[in-house]
């Protein structure tokens, strides 16, 4: 289970950020904002945004993002806790209720048996997972085995949401308080970015920066050692320490040993998961919050510093994803090596802050972070509305004659939305659905057409070979490539893009192919489908399943 860590990488061994140090700067500000916002003290708590924000809250409050963990006593739940028993191999785990409360029990001839009293629900837009503690014997919370999809309703293995491969049973999972508590809830931001501090490697949130190129990383700069020493004496203390740990490399071993659910500013993602601390600004409103990391002891500098590139990195702050189970990343990338974009759900600011338009573009220009559906307002735009996100900064394509000769497809159609080519839906969903790719970019990257597959193209023409898609590309955008590399690639110029992705691709690339050729029912793609019974990846190998019963 220890694959399954969503977000937190811990222990690399390249250094997250550069560090350095220069002489303390005055502890008041002179722009107007919050002098202090990273400490647990400088934190008010989204209950205190109420009066003054109402409707804002109001909304939030009801958003899974908000609710991205719940105490089980009183959150409502999906999951049919009513005697259902979920199966893997030789093992079963029954859910019920007794008592109004929810029990998981887990029967297993590998790893024993056990009785799991459910504390939290964690997720709540796509999928519902749990961590409980065990009623037999003492226990941490931990996460349990089980996740109820909505879109299938049905129960799934935990793990089987990401890049894991085959596991022999069920069994309860990693420490809750050690995986998934500074993510899904509200958290002192000092807390998350120990690592960085310290220049000793990823720690927690943080962990964009060791996996973006170096040229895009961010540096946390210690303003005043002094201060800082301090700063993290007194989150320690916080959290139960002994003895003065003031240094960022003790405080990281005391973090990652002490800090349990009654250490967060509060259960949940909270407005200052994202507004981070606003004591201040609570008790004088014209001391305005930050997004960026507020101190006397240090600050984080980023490379082009605009207003879109800090809110991604707020964003990035845990929709960073890359399993450490699974090396291969899009761009014929690696997630130890040369950075590639991530092909799985919650890694899409990290992906942005890869692509060509972090400086100038930013998250919430198309997800409303205080909405309960982020993306609807999106979707509520006519295409005009979705193109003019582009092309207020790319105002050559603002018209439609420009937009057709530029995308050779209808303006009025969606082979000619911006989004559609540059930001394609090849990754993989919680939903088992393809979601955007949010590294955005051009299908006639060199690096996208000669080391990932599948032509990107395809996934709208998915009739189409590998020779007929590079002709056209070719013709229509002047670009020339090399037909060797795409022979040995898909094995063949005259091979048709999906299948041959299918039967030859990386497993992210033949999930791709999986869905797409479920939607277009290719029946010429069945025997490639059948073969994926075994499929290593049981994410994967369900993909594939889908497909054989929409084209059945």
């Amino acid at each position: 289970m220890r694959t399954l860590l969503l977000v937190f990488v811990l222990g690399l061994s390249a250094c997250a950020s550069a560090v350095t140090t220069k002489a303390p700067s005055p502890a008041a500000t002179s722009d107007g904002f919050v002098a202090s916002n990273v400490r647990f003290r400088d934190y008010a708590g989204t209950k205190a945004c109420q009066k003054c924000h109402e409707s804002y809250v109001a909304s939030w409050l009801k958003s899974p993002m908000h609710n991205m963990t719940r105490l089980a006593a009183t959150a409502e739940v999906k999951g049919p806790f009513d005697g259902t028993v979920f199966s893997l191999k030789d093992d079963s785990a029954t859910l019920e209720t007794v008592g109004g409360e929810r029990y998981v029990t887990i029967r297993s001839k590998q790893f024993g048996d056990g009785r799991w009293k459910v504390t939290r629900v964690i997720g709540g837009h796509h999928r519902e997972d749990y961590a409980g503690v065990r009623v037999d014997a003492p226990s941490e919370e931990r996460v349990l085995p089980v996740t109820y999809v909505f879109a299938t309703k049905s129960l799934r293995y935990k793990g089987y949401s990401v890049m894991v491969k085959e596991r022999p049973g069920l069994r309860a999972g990693t420490v809750w308080s050690e995986t998934c508590i500074f993510c899904h809830n509200t958290a002192p931001h000092l807390s998350t970015v120990l690592g960085a501090l310290g220049g000793r490697g990823g720690y927690q949130g943080e962990v964009v920066d060791p996996l973006l190129p170096a040229d895009k990383r961010a540096s946390y700069v210690v303003k005043d050692q002094a201060a800082l020493s301090d700063a993290l004496e007194e989150e320690t203390a916080r959290l139960g320490a002994r003895k003065a740990h003031a240094t960022p490399t003790d405080a990281v071993a005391v973090t990652r040993a002490r800090f349990k659910s009654e250490h967060l500013v509060e259960i949940g993602i909270g407005c200052e998961a994202c507004h981070l601390g606003s004591a201040e600004h609570v008790a004088d409103p014209a001391k305005k919050p930050s997004f960026e990391p507020r101190s006397s002891f240090y600050e984080m500098k980023t490379k082009t510093g605009t207003h879109a590139e800090k809110i991604n990195r707020v964003c990035a702050r845990c929709h960073q994803v890359l399993f450490s189970g699974y090396d291969p990343t899009w761009e014929g990338g690696s997630r130890r090596g040369r950075s590639g974009g991530s092909h799985i759900n919650s890694g899409e600011a990290r992906d942005m802050l890869l692509g060509a338009c972090t400086s100038k573009l930013s998250c919430v220009e198309c997800h409303d972070p205080h909405a309960r559906d982020a993306t609807a307002s999106l979707r509520a735009l006519d295409a005009a509305g979705q193109d003019k996100l582009c092309t207020r900064c790319h105002e050559k394509y603002a018209t439609a004659d420009a937009l057709r000769a530029h995308a050779h497809h209808d303006p009025a159609r969606d082979g000619a939305r911006c989004i559609s080519c540059h930001m394609p839906k090849k990754n993989m969903s919680l939903d088992g659905d393809l979601s955007r790719y949010h590294r955005i970019g051009s299908p006639t990257d060199p690096e996208r057409v000669m080391l990932d597959r599948p032509l990107e193209c395809a996934l709208c023409h998915a009739d189409k070979s590998v020779e007929t898609l590079v002709t056209t590309m070719e013709k229509w955008w002047n670009k020339s490539y090399e037909r060797t590399g795409l022979a040995n690639l898909y094995g063949s110029l005259d091979a048709n893009v999906m299948r041959a992705t299918a039967e030859r691709g990386k497993p992210h690339e033949q999930a791709v192919a999986f869905f797409v050729l479920g939607q277009v029912k290719d029946r010429k793609a069945v025997p490639i489908l059948e073969a994926q019974s075994e499929h290593p990846y049981p994410l994967v190998r369900g993909y594939a399943e889908r497909a054989l019963e929409q084209i059945k």
